[in-house]
């Protein structure tokens, strides 16, 4: 009834996400597994929120629960419709579920007894009849049936009717449930219920009473339950009939206190894997023999979390498909990326330096780039600003302020720049040695370049340099090298920016490449250079870092694949709420902790 609100009364021609995933999820709608995966992977790739009524092309049961009316009188039929459709899809199973069914033959009557009723009266508005429907359904519910000769029969005090029963089990036998302390609702007050001989507290009471005492006439067993818990619905105290029965009766009462225990989930064990059989084997196939890739990000992971850098890059486990009503981080610097190549790529092979006040010519563009880029992105035609749902506006606002704050840095700060590499994800894998079990092997490390130029500052100084974009919270300023080089490292974006550098350097020849980190929320405040106590990373202190970073590099690749060396959570590093392996890492202990016991 909330999608015929939604889509015949107000018009809507989009429904959201939430109410798509709970109707193909539901067992009675018959949704095939196919469709159900393909739905909700398009819902995740496209990141949509609503979904278009003609985009709805899938089986079900209920072919009609999606098609909007056309007039309010077709809302009760149509209903009716769908009633029978469930009946027809119950009816399918193997084993019909009774109760289910009953349910639908009651609210079918139901609707057909408003149908007549409605019929009568003037038109009305659809939104007043969902009202109404709502009102007249709500009270309907299902009989237990069974054998009225075999088993426990379930009936309230007034569906005994007063007959002998062997065996008597009274539930909530409660102060205020058993008997009401509270009327019935009406109009009329007391006093004059009182007057005319209506029914009052009193009465309910009395009737309470007689039913309750007429089981104990002809019973062999009865059994009396209370809750004796104190909370905001319940005294915890035993209804006074009970009470009453123990003073006045002589019968033998057996007092009995059921208190459930507290049981707590045992402790789990951390996870540890370790490197040898099945893990070891697929370790060694993809990495060596398959020369699958290592990535910057991919060595940042393992300095984070070798048990993370395992689940990911070695198990395979990828994150799971979700909407989020936030854009993603990484889609923003998707956008970002890709309109700042499409902005430097008519400079790309220049032979001259290019003056940077060109760049100004390019803020014009700036807007329409990212609307297409964001089109892209989420698989959807956009043509203008327009388009743009609220999510993909906000993503275009960030995204133009980080370009043009990229590009009026480069314009502040030099002359003219020359483009020498730019975006390139193809040709920069390098071949790295690395010893196993004292036998050399090697490695494919890989390299995606953001941006590789040629700078002409103001005093006239040429400066190779390597640019990597972030709009994350990353910095360029460290406290110690020697905490960057180590576990848990104090800086991604420096040990991922130097990882850049050094394939490309070994790749191309070029040498004396400065890593710049752009980072648009600080870079006007911190600059694009990295620097920490010991100083800039630039010159001689650069060259010299370079040489530990190769250096560290070869360690870290090497304990990875350490056999005596199992795979296991950093207790130390930083978890992000988002983070969807956090279930892995709960019982991390202490690393030192650990190899004291052992």
């Amino acid at each position: 009834m909330e999608v015929h609100l939604e889509i015949s009364q107000l018009k809507r021609n989009k429904i959201s996400y939430q109410t798509i995933e709970t109707f193909i999820n539901h067992p009675l709608t018959q949704v095939s597994l196919e469709d159900k995966l393909q739905i909700q992977k398009e819902i995740a790739d496209k990141q949509l929120f609503e979904i278009a009524l003609e985009e709805l092309h899938f089986k079900s049961a209920l072919p009609q629960f999606f098609v909007p009316i056309v007039h309010a009188a077709q809302l009760i039929p149509s209903l009716i419709t769908i009633v029978d459709d469930l009946l027809h899809s119950i009816s399918a199973h193997e084993r019909i579920r009774q109760i289910d069914n009953n349910l639908l033959i009651e609210t079918k009557k139901t609707l057909n007894q408003l149908l007549l009723g409605f019929e009568t009266v003037a038109p009305l508005s659809i939104s007043f009849q969902i009202g109404l429907i709502k009102k007249a359904i709500s009270p309907i519910n299902s009989a237990i049936e069974g054998n009225p000769l075999e088993g426990i029969q379930i009936m309230g005090l007034l569906e005994s009717r007063c007959l002998n029963f062997d065996n008597v089990y009274i539930l909530g036998a409660n102060e205020g449930i058993l008997p009401k302390t509270s009327n019935s609702p009406t109009f009329i007050p007391n006093s004059l219920r009182r007057a005319y001989g209506l029914p009052i507290l009193e009465n309910q009471d009395a009737l309470s009473a007689y039913l309750f005492y007429r089981h104990f006439q002809y019973s062999e067993g009865i059994h009396i339950f209370y809750n004796g818990l104190v909370d905001e619905s319940s005294t915890g105290e035993e209804s006074r009939f009970i009470k009453q029965l123990e003073f006045e009766s002589k019968f033998n009462f057996e007092r009995k206190i059921q208190q459930q225990t507290i049981q707590f989930a045992d402790k789990t064990t951390e996870i540890i894997i370790e490197k040898q059989g099945e893990v070891w084997e697929k370790m060694y196939q993809d990495f060596i023999v398959d020369q699958k890739r290592i990535s910057a990000t991919a060595l940042t992971t393992y300095l984070q979390s070798p048990l993370q850098f395992f689940l990911k890059h070695i198990a395979n486990i990828k994150e799971p498909p979700s909407i989020s009503q936030e854009f993603e981080m990484n889609k923003l610097g998707t956008v970002i990326h890709n309109v700042m190549e499409k902005i430097f790529l008519p400079f790309k092979d220049e032979k001259d330096f290019t003056p940077t006040n060109i760049l100004q010519q390019h803020f014009n563009q700036i807007e329409s780039f990212v609307v297409r880029e964001i089109g892209f992105q989420y698989q959807v035609e956009l043509n203008s600003t327009s388009d743009l749902n609220s999510l993909q506006r906000i993503m275009l606002k960030i995204a133009c302020e980080y370009i043009k704050m990229y590009l009026e840095y480069d314009i502040a700060n030099y002359k003219a720049f020359r483009i020498i590499e730019l975006e390139n994800d193809t040709d920069y894998t390098l071949p790295f040695p690395i010893s196993i079990n004292g036998k050399e092997e090697q490695v494919t490390l890989y390299g995606i370049i953001d941006r590789v130029d040629e700078v002409l500052t103001h005093d006239d100084r040429i400066i190779s340099r390597i640019v990597d974009y972030k709009t994350g919270g990353d910095s360029v300023i460290f406290r110690e090298i020697d905490q960057v080089f180590a576990p848990n490292t104090e800086n991604k974006a420096l040990i991922q920016t130097l990882f850049y550098a050094y394939v490309f350097e070994q790749k191309t020849g070029r040498k004396q490449l400065e890593p710049h980190l752009y980072v648009a929320r600080k870079m006007r405040e911190e600059g694009t250079l990295f620097n920490g106590k010991e100083g800039v990373l630039t010159a001689d202190f650069l060259a010299f870092q370079k040489e530990n970073f190769v250096g560290f590099l070869s360690n870290i690749l090497s304990e990875i694949f350490n056999p005596e060396i199992p795979f296991r959570h950093n207790p130390d590093a930083t978890i992000y709420p988002s983070d969807p392996y956090t279930l892995f890492y709960r019982e991390a202990s202490k690393w030192a902790e650990n190899e004291e016991s052992v």
